[in-house]
Parts: structure tokens; C-alpha cells; sequence
């Protein structure tokens, strides 16, 4: 796919004729300085007739006046050398391109190298948190690439501000306004409690001899699948491993521990290893906090099994195990992180344990889109025909996204060594 660059330029916040203003500096929550540093990328397709340049970009001035964090900059505010969001109203960065071609000849079904070329260049040093490139082809259609730190927003305020963009764009009002970080949200006990072994969790020890991330060769052999799992598919192993339990799985619980086995039997573990779950958790609710709340406010669940018990007990064992870590990680355990986080106690040369790796096996990562309202990004032409994650090559670090069909039908992006990649389909809709 042959990609031209047409022009590059930064939008930035619209006050409606009145003066922008001053530069404010909003310090780095706890969970900002504990999430992963990398870039979030999904890709969303309109078809034509799609929604103009214009009238994208008049609603992103808009919306950024709410949201002015993904209009500012990641830096340290000089007064104090606190680490902060710098609302100084840089802009986003917005690349317009075109591809000679239709798009339905073109824009791969699922994540490949090819998906690279329709986001802005992410390589180095970048100066805003969020970039666009608004691909146009020959058929009418659009794709957008969009790029965020994740530092600056979990997927929950990201899709907040995603959905406002759409409203917008359209003059419609753009909703509650998003709720900021501030000094205080994050209070400890007057006398900490750490409940939790954080500093194993959340945090780490490392080696000064250890090497973590990518060492720049690890998608070589890797190849990321797509599986769709039909509305029935579901409901047969969700009324399965339900059977004789008070209140039946939920989709996600379900999935996950039926891609869990999956992957366990294709990856050719022996039984005596454990593989573990990295899954987030909201806090919002369980801190008490709103919903609009913009920033990160996650931390994880860690489900854990050795590779015998996922293989020859039932799908109902791994299900309870997902269900049983996420319930512990309930709002007692956030207050507890929080003490912990706070107190000084993190203050122990610990690093953040949330790292992207090439190869996460015998573990595996999971990202889980299905709560968020993604298809709701209208512009005034309609909700998009697909979205998907862009090309993110790690071993184990699965997406789980609602099938741009609609009829409750699931797809998963499943990123699978090549030599396990016939193994992983043999066994991918086969639940016992």
C-alpha cells in the first residue's frame, strides 16, 4: 500500500473568539506514573461518503477546549520539578494523506506491518500526546490512525473523549466535561494500610543485570490472528461453564479463559508451568470517583494457573480463576495501592512492572474493548464500518474488540509465534 503524505499541521484548541487560556500544569496521578509509557493506536475505517477534513478537524478545535490534556504536553512543571501534564494548547498533530487504490483493496482485515503507514511516524522523540493521519483513498473512503500516549489517558477517558470528538464535530453538546487530576483525588489513609503486595505486582525489583521492552527483533516470526467468535459460539460456552453456578460468566470472563487454554494448548507448554494473566481493572467506581474522570485510574488483575490445571480441568476452572482475582482487586485494594503509592513506601528503587516485551509466554496480556463505546465516533456520516487495534507485534497480548457487525459477535486479535499459529486455529473453536 502506497501511502502519500499531502501536509502536516498542528490543531489546536478553539475559545470561540475568546482569549486562550494561561498555561496550567496538572501533576502525574500515581496511576499515570504506574501505566505502560507507549503509544495507544486504533484505526478506525469510514466508507464513503465519509466525513470531510473540515469538519473533523473544526470538531477536534472544539472538543480540545474541553479536553485540553490531549492538546498539551507530557513534561515537568518548573516550579516544583513535578512531573505534569503541560496545558499550554500545542495542538494535535493532524497528517493528511491519500492512497491511489479502494479501500477495500487495500486496508488489511487484520493488524500488519501495512497499518504502520496509515498512523503518523511515532518513531523518536514526540512533542504532542495525540497524532492523527486522515487517509483518504481512491473509493471515497477514510481511515483514521490515531495515536495517544498512554500516559495521558486510559482507554476508558480515551473513549470519553473519542465519543465528545464525534459530538462536536456533529453541534451537538459534547457532554459532562472531563474531570482532571488534582493534588488531593488521591489521598492515603491518615494511617496507610498496605493490604497487597504491591511492590510484587504493580512494581517490581529490577536486576541491574536484566534486560526488559523490546529488543527490536521480536515480531520477526510473530503474526497477529483474528479470531471472531459468532454471538452463539459465546452463549454455548458461557451456558456450559455457567452450569450449576448462581450467575453465569460474563462474555469477557468467558473469552478470555477460553483464549487463555487456547493459547496454553498451542503455545506447547509443559504442565508443570504456570502462565499468568495481566488483565486491567477500572478504578473508577471502586474508588468512587466519576466517570468522566480523564487520566488512568487502572491497575490489574493477575489470574494464575499452572498449565495442567488450564488444560485438563474444564473451561469452568479458568473462568472462575479470571473471576475470582478481578473480584479481589475491589476498592480496598485500590485505597491499599494508594497508601502504598503515596506514602513513600514506593520509594524503594521499585520500577513499574507494567512493560511492553516482544514475548510475553507462558503469560499473557490482555487489552479488552468491549465496554467502551468505539462505535460511537460519529462525525455526521455515521458510526464507523470497522475499528481494530493497529499492528502492536507482542507474543501473548491479545485485543478483544465488538465485531464491526454488531450483532454481539466478538473478534480477538491474538499476536502468536508462527510456528504455533496452526495449533492456535486447530484448537480456536473447539472449547473442550
Amino acid at each position: 500500500m502506497e501511502v502519500k503524505v499531502l501536509s502536516s499541521k498542528l490543531v489546536k484548541p478553539a475559545y470561540n473568539g475568546g482569549a486562550a487560556p494561561a498555561t496550567e500544569y496538572i501533576p502525574l496521578s500515581i496511576f499515570d506514573k504506574v501505566t505502560y509509557q507507549m503509544q495507544m493506536a486504533i484505526i478506525y475505517a469510514f466508507a464513503a461518503p465519509a466525513p470531510s477534513t473540515a469538519a473533523i478537524e473544526k470538531g477536534l478545535a472544539a472538543v480540545l477546549n474541553q479536553y485540553r490534556a490531549f492538546a498539551g504536553q507530557i513534561g515537568v512543571n518548573p516550579d516544583d520539578g513535578v512531573p505534569s501534564f503541560i496545558l499550554n494548547d500545542r495542538g494535535v498533530r493532524v497528517v493528511e494523506a491519500s492512497v491511489d487504490a479502494d479501500m477495500v483493496d487495500m486496508a488489511p482485515a487484520k493488524p500488519t506491518p501495512e497499518l504502520l503507514k496509515l498512523h503518523p511516524d511515532i518513531e523518536g522523540e514526540l512533542e504532542e500526546v495525540v497524532l492523527l493521519q486522515l487517509t483518504r483513498f481512491r473509493c471515497g473512503s477514510l481511515a483514521i490512525g490515531f495515536t495517544s500516549n498512554h500516559v495521558a489517558a486510559d482507554g476508558h477517558a480515551t473513549s470519553n473523549f473519542l465519543v465528545a470528538w464525534g459530538r462536536a464535530t456533529r453541534g451537538l453538546p459534547m457532554g459532562p466535561p472531563p474531570v482532571h487530576h488534582h493534588r488531593d483525588l488521591f489521598k492515603p489513609r491518615s494511617s496507610p494500610r498496605v493490604e497487597h503486595d504491591h511492590r510484587n505486582r504493580e512494581y517490581y525489583k529490577p536486576s541491574p543485570t536484566a534486560v526488559v521492552g523490546h529488543n527490536g527483533n521480536g515480531a520477526d516470526n510473530i503474526v497477529i490472528h483474528k479470531a471472531h467468535f459468532t454471538k452463539d459460539f459465546i452463549a454455548g460456552m458461557r451456558a456450559n461453564a455457567s452450569e450449576g453456578r448462581g450467575r453465569p460468566f460474563s462474555r469477557f470472563e468467558i473469552i478470555l479463559a477460553h483464549l487463555w487454554r487456547t493459547m496454553t494448548r498451542a503455545r506447547g507448554l509443559s504442565p508443570e508451568e504456570t502462565s499468568t494473566i495481566r488483565l486491567s481493572v477500572d478504578g473508577r467506581h471502586r474508588l468512587g470517583k466519576p466517570a468522566e474522570y480523564f487520566g488512568n485510574m487502572v491497575l490489574w488483575a493477575f489470574p494464575r494457573a499452572t498449565v495442567g490445571d488450564l488444560l485438563n480441568r474444564p473451561l469452568k476452572h479458568a473462568a472462575q480463576v479470571i473471576h475470582d482475582e478481578v473480584v479481589r482487586v475491589d476498592g480496598a485494594y485500590f485505597q491499599s495501592f494508594v497508601d502504598f503509592a503515596t506514602s513513600g513506601a514506593a520509594k524503594e528503587g521499585l520500577s513499574r512492572s507494567a512493560l511492553c516485551k516482544d514475548v510475553l509466554c507462558p503469560d499473557v496480556e490482555v487489552d479488552s474493548w468491549l465496554t467502551f463505546p468505539f462505535y460511537e465516533l460519529d462525525f455526521g456520516t455515521g458510526s464507523p464500518s470497522y475499528f481494530m487495534p493497529s499492528y502492536f507485534p507482542t507474543e501473548g497480548m491479545l485485543f478483544l474488540a465488538p465485531s464491526y457487525i454488531g450483532d454481539g459477535s466478538v473478534d480477538a486479535f491474538v499476536p502468536v509465534f508462527e510456528h504455533n499459529l496452526q495449533a492456535f486455529k486447530e484448537c480456536c473453536y473447539s472449547v473442550e
